[in-house]
């Protein structure tokens, strides 16, 4: 009699996830043609980080339209002539958990190229007063659309989960200070409730359309961002002697770096330390006064972000020392605190609470572990640097898997030739969300 009852409570569990699952393709699959079209719209018409007024209008409309209380122009930046276009929409359904989705807004200044008959075609302003050609290059796009279309199959479900559903549309994921940082420091979690789970997803443009990854414990990269500007003596270029040089000096300094990483940080520990710009001079024959370097450093732990940050100023001081700079022209460091993105890390027990979530609405075949990357997320700041809220970032597929197959080259995120297949996608997307918030929400 035992036996039987397990089994029956066995074939009712599959038959319940079954029917759930039927329940939100269905949904999806109504919804899909709309959803498309506001892809479409979204990729059509990018605005750029800290001017996201039209983008977060339309998410706003989308979800108030659905019953959710929103809140727009959230956020509070440190430099206060700029307006926050973030949003926060609350749907309360009975006595439950927390859970905060996130999605970002912001596109980038890139030309797009991929000749699709809804490309961007969009020219803006940028700081400097130029105008540049925006696109959604990092699918910002697809997060919206994923992000709208969750909203609509969880209202559409509200017999089958309780708790406090609160959705944010973050404004200016690709700049620093970021949206997060303004959303929190304008009081996000004291003004809705600080969240017992807050999950986002980020399309990959390496992983096929129709599956998504995921990675445990350190996901992406904190990064800091350095300017040095190497000082010497300048003079005439047929006289070195009576200068010290700091385009030499500068290229000692770049070549030397790279030794922090392969001999001050314990091998098997992740870093980066790029001089990506460097500028000095005006003309062959003139030695100048001063190079200036820009620096992006990367890491995962505490311990290895000291090191390489303690690196960076010993060499750079002693190796202008050695090269005989007076001691009131030393290199001048300056490290961007405001500018400074903390390591995103998935919390390993709200990860291994969802990825059975997935692996049964996607099947198991389409939820594959992956390797950290050194790139960057302000979704990061959402965990509050203590990681006192646990927090989970998982990898949609975005590439049509044929080409994956074939093995040609593919574009990667931030390129301008960067278009995601959309319908996998964004239905993957979709299913996998709904699927992550249910299960925390049940």
């Amino acid at each position: 009699m035992k036996k039987l009852k397990v089994l029956f409570l066995i074939l009712f569990l599959a038959t319940s996830a079954a029917a759930q699952t039927n329940s939100v393709d269905s949904l999806i699959d109504k919804e899909y043609m709309s959803l498309e079209e506001l892809y479409e719209h979204l990729h059509s018409n990018p605005e750029l980080s800290y001017g996201e007024i039209q983008t977060s209008t339309r998410i706003a409309e989308e979800l108030r339209k659905l019953g959710f209380d929103v809140t727009e122009k959230f956020g509070k930046y440190e430099d206060e002539k700029r307006t926050a276009y973030g949003i926060v929409a609350v749907m309360k359904n009975g006595k439950g958990p927390t859970v905060y989705v996130r999605t970002d807004l912001d596109a980038l200044p890139i030309e797009e190229k991929t000749n699709l008959s809804y490309a961007s075609h969009v020219k803006e302003k940028n700081d400097e007063g130029l105008d540049v050609p925006v696109m959604h290059a990092c699918g910002h796009d697809i997060h919206m659309t994923v992000f709208v279309g969750t909203a609509r199959v969880l209202s559409a479900m509200k017999g089958r989960w309780k708790g406090t559903l609160i959705l944010i549309g973050q404004p200016s994921e690709e700049r620093a200070p970021g949206g997060a940082a303004a959303m929190l420091h304008d009081g996000l979690y004291s003004k809705f409730g600080k969240p017992d789970f807050v999950l986002a997803l980020h399309d990959n443009a390496s992983l096929a359309a129709g599956k998504v990854g995921w990675a445990e414990g350190y996901a992406l990269a904190g990064v800091d961002t350095l300017d040095i500007t190497i000082r010497g003596v300048g003079g005439h270029g047929a006289y070195p002697a009576d200068t010290k040089d700091p385009v030499v000096i500068a290229a000692e300094t770049v070549v030397d770096l790279q030794t922090i990483v392969s001999r001050e940080v314990p091998p098997g520990e992740a870093a980066v330390v790029t001089v990506g710009s460097i500028h000095g001079g005006t003309k062959h024959n003139i030695i100048p006064d001063e190079v200036k370097l820009q620096l992006t450093v990367r890491s995962y732990k505490k311990e290895v972000r000291e090191i390489l940050l303690n690196g960076i100023q010993r060499i750079t001081k002693s190796i202008a020392q050695a090269g005989g700079v007076p001691a009131d022209r030393e290199p001048l460091i300056d490290l961007h605190p405001d500018a400074y993105l903390p390591a995103t890390y998935n919390n390993p027990a709200l990860v291994q609470k969802t990825i059975p979530a997935l692996e049964a609405a996607l099947g198991k075949d389409n939820v594959v572990k992956t390797t950290p990357v050194m790139g960057s997320e302000d979704f990061s700041f959402y965990s509050m640097q203590d990681l006192s809220v646990p927090a989970f970032m998982f990898w949609l597929g975005a590439v049509d898997p044929q080409k994956i197959e074939s093995g040609e080259k593919l574009p990667s995120l931030h390129s301008s030739l960067f278009a995601p297949l959309p319908q996998p996608t964004i239905k993957t997307g979709i299913k996998a969300m709904t699927a992550a918030v249910m299960n925390l929400m049940k």
